[in-house]
């Protein structure tokens, strides 16, 4: 996988195209997380706001999607809010993914992973995503 950094980042829009944001891979301490030391992590800037994500989101999201095998709504939602069962977002929140939790690293700015991360997945080929209005879908390629 690409790797891009702070100087050079993904240039991408939420699924409907209605907002643009970056995304970039950094070095981050692992206080974050349950290890320790440093950890390379997703870098979600949108307008003034940071988000990140475990950089194991990718590999593991479309391993995921790939044995899932159809098109998975994406479900994006805040933290705070209730999830629709059988998302992306509710997987990337889930028990029972391989990080046994959430892939947000960032308490209270967790959520919305079924809104930045497909974009991310879909500029690296990885996967296609649906661009609607609502409702918006993604698979493994």
């Amino acid at each position: 996988m690409e790797k891009r950094g702070k100087d050079n980042p993904w240039k991408l829009k939420t699924p409907p195209g209605s907002s643009e944001y970056t995304m970039h891979v950094e070095e981050k301490d692992a206080s974050t997380s349950l290890s320790t030391g440093k950890q390379e992590v997703l870098v979600c800037t949108v307008g003034k706001t940071v988000l990140l994500y475990d950089l194991s989101a990718i590999t593991d999201l479309h391993s995921m999607l790939k044995k899932h095998g159809d098109w998975m709504d994406l479900g994006g939602a805040d933290e705070q809010k209730p999830v629709k069962e059988g998302t992306v977002e509710a997987w990337g929140r889930s028990p029972k993914n391989p990080v046994k939790g959430w892939y947000g690293l960032k308490k209270g700015l967790r959520g919305r992973f079924g809104v930045y991360l497909p974009p991310l997945m879909e500029a690296l080929g990885l996967t296609e995503v649906t661009h609607e209005a609502r409702g918006n879908r993604m698979r493994a390629k």
